[in-house]
């Protein structure tokens, strides 16, 4: 009885419970609008590949339409698109951008400068990373699309 109340009231309440898929932080929000209006695209896609160390790593592509099971995030005033297969991998995910403009990397006794410019994501549902930080693994893995 218990169990068929909280599902009322889950379905009462509506999307308002659900968990958010996707958060964008300012600087990630700022880079993603850039990019979109350069290429004059509506939306970018966010999906995961099997690939890497710990089996999945993060792929962005620009997209026209939204496809039919793709989950739409609007968040500070851009669209992404998350790829149905990746939905469970990513929900509750932060979307960060990180400009270091000088970064030192120690190379055969030589300073070497680079720059670095990427996007990182906080996600909750991560088990583990590799040393490099380009995969990660969840709980959900085996389902990975490829």
């Amino acid at each position: 009885m218990a169990s068929s109340f909280l599902a009322a009231a889950a379905q009462k309440a509506g999307p308002s419970l659900r968990r958010q898929a996707l958060t964008l932080t300012d600087a990630a929000a700022s880079r993603i609008r850039n990019l979109l209006q350069q290429r004059q695209r509506p939306f970018l896609r966010l999906g995961v590949k099997a690939r890497g160390c710990n089996g999945l790593s993060y792929t962005l592509n620009y997209a026209d339409e939204k496809g039919k099971f793709e989950e739409l995030v609007e968040d500070k005033g851009v669209k992404i698109l998350i790829d149905p297969k990746a939905l469970m991998h990513v929900i509750g995910t932060t979307m960060d951008f990180v400009d270091d403009k000088l970064r030192e990397v120690s190379q055969s006794l030589a300073a070497v400068r680079r720059k670095r410019s990427e996007f990182i994501f906080i996600n909750p549902n991560s088990k583990g990373q590799c040393g490099c930080g380009e995969s990660f693994m969840t709980t959900n893995n085996p389902g990975a699309s490829k």
